[in-house]
């Protein structure tokens, strides 16, 4: 099997490596990728890899449904997308210009963001914190009371100090 592996992060390789065939790392500006390449033009065929896994890209990128197309593009038939993004609001809040007290993010992705793929995938199956044991808990630990901030003006204050996360899992029909 085939993966493309965007804004790869290290501790995946051994896991990934024994888990696909082929692995192609690209990012549009590191150096230490197989590939630079821009999301929204993927210089590849048609139904080239069996999985790209893109955790925590995709609110950087301004057309990120352009982007999540060209990802479904490449994939093949029964192929997945993981394609998770930090949830910090209720609903997704788009910013003017990137925020560069947030690593450059144009959006605050909330808990409406994953609707953006359904018309791409034939099913987006979201998997939250909340299924996962505690010893496997993939929540966000991060105190949102404070928000808004001067560096982050349009981030909305939320209760507590434990945030779900969801990890949308995408099937190519």
């Amino acid at each position: 099997m085939r993966m493309l592996h965007i804004a790869p992060e290290e501790f995946f390789r051994p896991l990934f490596s024994s888990w696909f065939e082929h692995r192609d790392t690209a990012d549009l500006e590191r150096f230490d990728v197989d590939l630079k390449l821009d999301l929204c033009r993927l210089p590849f065929p048609e139904e080239t890899y069996d999985c790209v896994f893109a955790s925590h890209v995709l609110e950087h990128v301004p057309r990120d449904v352009t982007a999540v197309a060209e990802i479904r593009r490449v994939l093949k038939p029964g192929g997945l997308a993981i394609l998770p993004v930090p949830l910090v609001a209720e609903r997704t809040i788009e910013y003017p210009a990137p925020n560069p007290f947030e690593s450059g993010h144009v959006r605050a992705p909330g808990l409406d963001y994953y609707h953006r793929f359904e018309t791409l995938f034939s099913s987006v199956d979201l998997y939250p914190s909340t299924v996962f044991p505690d010893c496997y808990q993939t929540y966000e630990y991060e105190d949102r009371t404070a928000w808004p901030t001067e560096k982050c003006p349009l981030l909305p204050p939320m209760e507590g100090e434990r945030h779900v996360d969801i990890v949308p899992v995408c099937r190519a029909g």
